[in-house]
């Protein structure tokens, strides 16, 4: 993956992703706004469940989920986007030459567009309940930039195998729900983190690790420590080696089963 090549094909970039998010509220009466309101009202029904089953009362829990839950949909949208780009791109990539990995790329970049979006659902609910904002919040956007380039190895890959295997296309939505229960979502961390099954897999899944860490920013004015860098850019760092080189490996049979 070249960076001085995405740059020059800009404007392909660009055009590709105006695509994808007029693609996606197409036909919406309310457009953008869905941005807001569906992690809006994932929260209300959530919490309200949560509260009741697991009882938790403190008056952060709602921002706990809010936040946890648009990280996890960024991550959830772009790579299932991004999965099935080449494919959908069959017709732009038998009549010219562009650089394939582009197309999940973009997918991935228009889904980070919703996700700034979602987070004037997080601005709102902070207001509304009177959550202590403190001055690591600054550092909020450093999780949400991992995410990103790990979203983008994750998207190489998934993009890639679906050429071949277009049955990941349908296995990859299990795989998404267990992530979801394995990411602390709605949970409280804390209290399964020792706990002998689902600690381990919290420990070792990196999407509870850009979650946690956006918490911290955003929540508990923890600001993101060396430690915590450390392990979410060697997450980043393998997502995006492996994902280079196995897209590398097959783009250019690509053609033949697209």
């Amino acid at each position: 993956m070249h960076f001085k090549t995405i740059y020059k094909y800009k404007n392909l970039v660009g055009e590709l992703v105006l695509r994808d998010l007029k693609t996606k509220y197409r036909r919406s009466i309310l457009g953008f706004i869905w941005s807001i309101l569906n992690p809006l009202m994932m929260m209300v029904i959530l919490t309200f469940v949560f509260t009741n089953i697991f009882g938790y009362k403190d008056n952060t829990f709602p921002i706990y989920v809010l936040s946890g839950q648009i990280v996890f949909s960024f991550f959830s949208d772009s790579t299932n986007m991004a999965m099935s780009s080449v494919v959908d791109a069959s017709a732009l990539i038998r009549k010219v030459y562009i650089p394939k990995y582009i197309l999940p790329i973009s997918r991935v970049i228009s889904s980070f567009i919703n996700l700034i979006f979602s987070l004037i659902a997080v601005i709102i609910v902070m207001v509304v309940l009177k959550i202590h904002v403190t001055s690591a919040i600054i550092f909020f956007p450093i999780p949400l930039v991992y995410v990103f380039l790990f979203s983008i190895g994750i998207s190489l890959m998934l993009s890639s195998i679906a050429v071949y295997f277009r049955d990941m296309i349908h296995l990859y939505g299990v795989l998404l729900t267990v992530l979801m229960y394995i990411s602390a979502i709605f949970y409280k961390a804390e209290d399964m983190i020792n706990k002998p099954f689902i600690g381990f897999f919290l420990k070792f899944n990196p999407v509870w690790r850009f979650i946690d860490m956006f918490r911290n920013t955003i929540l508990f004015g923890k600001i993101p420590n060396i430690h915590d860098n450390f392990i979410c850019i060697g997450f980043i760092v393998a997502s995006i080696l492996m994902g280079s080189i196995m897209f590398y490996k097959v783009q250019n049979k690509f053609i033949l089963y697209i």
